[in-house]
């Protein structure tokens, strides 16, 4: 069985934004030669996201409204986490929105259902971050 790793970096410059990762993904696995197996990919942060969903402009939109009233940005003073930092309703939003995805590799592609795309979900932005890609198979 073969193993590849190989890390994503982002520099969101905002506080929250969607990015769909897909194609660095795919370009990911066609690197790592593996045709059938298992791809890992996850956030290395507390405060970001990967998840799958439709790659829709609404849908986003409607995940910008749902999130923030689950978890609020502000006021700050609303989260005993906030004093030194002003993100724990950036850590919720991870919480809900999940850490990672697996997706199965089939003939060298990324087995996704109609409409599937993954996005790295950035809830505390404006700093340098990563997420991982781990892919095993053959």
């Amino acid at each position: 069985m073969k193993s590849f790793r190989k890390e994503l970096w982002f520099e969101v410059p905002k506080r929250r934004q969607l990015l769909n990762i897909t194609p660095q993904v795919e370009a990911a696995l066609r690197e790592s030669g593996i045709q059938e197996g298992l791809c890992l990919v996850n956030a290395m942060h507390i405060s970001a996201s990967v998840f799958i969903n439709d790659d829709e402009s609404g849908l986003h939109q409607d995940f910008e409204v749902w999130l923030e009233k689950l978890a609020p940005e502000k006021p700050y003073s609303q989260y005993k986490h906030n004093g030194a930092e002003d993100n724990a309703d950036a850590h919720l939003k991870r919480t809900i929105m999940g850490r990672e995805v697996v997706v199965a590799v089939t003939k060298g592609e990324l087995d996704f259902g109609p409409w599937e795309q993954i996005f790295y979900g950035e809830f505390d932005g404006l700093r340098r971050k990563r997420a991982l890609i781990k892919i095993i198979g053959e």
